[in-house]
Formats: C-alpha cells, structure tokens, sequence
C-alpha cells in the first residue's frame, strides 16, 4: 500500500501542478518554458555540419536532422524526447558516418497522425525514409521506443539493414504483458539501482485514452522531471535547458496523446513479433539498467549478436556516457 499510495500522490500532485518529484527542476508555475529559443533551427545552428530536413513517407511527414559524410547511420529516439536526445553522440558518429536522426511519428516536428503508431508501420516509415534518401541499405540504433522501431526495421525490411543496434530496451514480446502491476515489497525507491530495479507503472498509465492528456497539459514538465530523475544515475546528465526542450516537444494535448499511443500499440506489437524470423544481419544490444531484460529478449531472436553493458548509466545512456556509447558504435557500424 505504501508504493500504491506513492504513485497516487505522484499522480495527484502532477494533477494539481504541485509536482511531487524528486531533484525536479520544474518550468515557471502553469508549465511555461523558461527563456531561449528551443525550435529545431536553434538546436541545429549549435551542431555544425547539421542541417533540418523534411519528408513526406508512408503518408506521414516525418522531420530528420542530417549530418556528416560516409556509410548511412539512422538513429531513432524514445520517450520522453526527440532527435537531441543524440545530440551529443552526433558529431563523434558524423565523422565516420552520415548520420540521419528522425523524430519518429508523433514526435517533435514530425506529423502526429491519429493511428500507425505500431512499431511495424513506424518501421516502414523509416524505411521509405531511407529510400527517399537515396539509400538501398542503412545502419539502424534505437534507443527505448526507437529501439523498438529498429528491431521492427531489421526484421520486416532485413535487405535494408546493415546492422542493427539497440540501446536498453527491446522490441514487445510476450515478456512485456508479463510486466508487474505492482512492485515487489520495498523494491519501488526515489531511482532505479540494485536494490530497486525498474517498476515501470507509467506503461500502464499510458495505456488509458484521453485521461493522461487533460492531467499532464501545461506539467508534462514535473512528469517529465520525475521520469529522469528516477531512471537516471546522474540526474544532472540532463541539464535544465535540455529538459525544457523535451517538454515543449510534450506540451499539449496531442502531443500527450501521440507519445502515449506508442505505448498503446504495444499489444499489437506483441502479436506482429510472433511473426518475425530469427535476424540474420548483426546486432548490437547495448544496455545499462535495461541490459539483463535486453540480453534476455536479443539472445534467441539475432544470429550475430553482440551484447555490451555500459556501467555509470541508467536507462538515459546517450546522454548519461555519450562518449562510451558513440566509440562503441562507432566500431560497431565499421
């Protein structure tokens, strides 16, 4: 009952904007952003080399940031972020690679359609992408949702794939409708260590249509603080600035309602893996708090698997050891 009525007055006070999070930085009262200009533009200017690009595919159009020269390398970001969540791995990779980060549908300035937020139709957004790009054949790294869509990627469109990495999570299988309700006793803490493994409670919240929107419009920020916080192992490793532009990607009501159907396409995507064959092309799982269930989830699905745990991270890991993760892609993608 104590962890149930932690996650009530967490829910409640998010309802009430008073934000009961730990190490929470929230914006000014009623949601408002603090100062600076945090459009797409303003972040590219600060990565050189970068540049906005737009494409309409599979009906959806989709906003990507391109860069660098050589072999193509896209990557796709998760929940509760967009394209910068790489901005720090970028420039290293753009040195060896032209590296293409997408917001996924229903992310940032990509279109939010109301349906296709299963992982299989996400996938052939890429997909189209690439072709519309100019390239047969393209690396793919996902980190949390975009993980998911990397592995949908890699097993409905493997001539496409050169290599396929995931960072900490895995694409829905049977494990995921095996998750807990309820934590164990004592197990649900303030953040994610060794005595206290991940309750990820907020999949189940995603899951209710039209509630979360009218609780989270206007303090998606205290949400947003508390998710960081709790799923990171330095929680500063996500500045303030960085938190407000995530935050201004999740303000309003259909922002809310995009980012959670990708959650709620997660039955559907159970049911397509059932239909996948064993990947042939080779994969990296690259894990931190996610690393045993990423482990558990790649071993019988890749034939060419390759598993790497980065230690001094939570579940945040190209933000939390950027450099440990952009040299072990960068000789990955080789």
């Amino acid at each position: 009952m104590t962890t149930l009525r932690i996650t009530v007055a967490l829910l409640l006070s998010i309802a009430a904007g008073t934000g009961c999070v730990t190490n929470a930085k929230p914006a000014a009262a009623n949601g408002v952003l603090g100062t600076g200009d945090l459009s797409d533009a303003a972040l590219v200017r600060s990565l050189p080399g970068f540049e906005n690009g737009y494409a309409t595919v599979n009906g959806t159009r989709l906003h990507y940031v391109a860069g660098g020269n050589g072999p193509p390398v896209i990557l796709l970001p998760g929940w509760p972020e967009t394209w910068w969540e790489f901005h720090k791995i970028m420039p290293a990779l753009a040195a060896h690679y032209r590296v293409i980060a997408v917001d996924l549908r229903g992310m940032g300035a990509s279109d939010k359609p109301a349906n296709g937020h299963d992982k299989k139709t996400m996938a052939r957004d890429i997909y189209e992408l690439a072709r519309h790009l100019g390239y047969s054949q393209v690396n793919v790294a996902g980190h949390d949702i975009g993980s998911m869509v990397a592995f949908s990627f890699a097993a409905n469109h493997p001539e496409a794939t050169l290599k396929l990495a995931m960072l900490d999570v895995p694409h829905p299988d049977e494990l995921f409708a095996e998750i807990r309700m309820l934590p164990a006793v004592g197990k649900f803490g303030a953040r994610i260590d060794d005595e206290h493994p991940g309750y990820l409670w907020w999949f189940a919240f995603h899951q209710v249509r039209g509630l979360p929107e009218k609780v989270l419009e206007g303090r998606f920020r205290s949400y947003q603080d508390f998710l960081f916080d709790y799923q990171l192992k330095d929680p500063k490793s996500i500045g303030s600035r960085d938190r407000e532009i995530y935050a201004a990607a999740y303000a309003s009501p259909d922002d809310i309602r995009a980012g959670n159907a990708w959650y709620q396409a997660f039955p559907q995507d159970i049911v397509d893996s059932k239909t996948y064959k064993r990947l042939e092309m080779p994969v990296l799982g690259l894990g931190a708090t996610g690393y045993p269930y990423l482990r558990a989830a790649l071993t019988p699905k890749a034939a060419t698997l390759r598993l790497v745990k980065i230690e001094n991270s939570g579940h945040f890991i190209p933000e939390e050891q950027p450099e440990v993760v952009a040299r072990v892609l960068i000789d990955f993608f080789h």
